[in-house]
């Protein structure tokens, strides 16, 4: 079991090297706002693990198991930005709430989570009960229920 530290370093060394083609030391402490020795220290544990390989000059590379882990970060991670964002959470705080709630929520909830983000962004119409939402969220009323009638939380 890692700590939601060493998944955020994986992530965003996969993040740099998808992005880069190689994450260096100093890289990976811009990305994760740390101070590059905070970033040595971590990426030994995690050589010593086994999920990088680390060479001072070479930079750090993930080996497959880190690989792996860092996908499936990666993969929650984009999955709960999605869900915030349908919910109309702008894209900043939906990033920066993904990364709390990745590392929090059950696997049940996030696979439920996914199955919802794939169910509404594959629907054949933009589902009529979304806009409905998005009008709730501009005016606190619900379009579909009468004014005289308490709404339910």
């Amino acid at each position: 079991m890692l700590s939601r530290k060493a998944e955020d370093y994986l992530e965003g060394i996969l993040n740099i090297t998808e992005e880069k083609g190689y994450a260096r030391i100093k890289d990976i402490a811009v990305t994760l706002g740390v101070r590059p020795p905070s970033v040595v220290e971590m990426v030994d544990r995690l050589n010593k693990k086994g999920l990088v390989e680390y060479r001072k000059y070479d930079g750090v590379k993930l080996t497959e198991e880190g690989k792996d882990i860092a996908l499936s970060v990666k993969d929650r991670h984009d999955i709960i930005k999605s869900f915030l964002e349908i919910i109309n959470v702008p894209e900043k705080i939906a990033d920066e709430d993904a990364c709390t709630m990745e590392h929090e929520l059950h696997t049940i909830t996030t696979t439920q989570i996914k199955n919802l983000v794939i169910f509404v962004k594959n629907a054949p119409e933009y589902p009529e009960w979304l806009k409905h939402f998005e009008e709730f969220c501009a005016s606190g009323e619900h379009p579909c229920v009468g004014r005289d009638r308490k709404q339910k939380v």
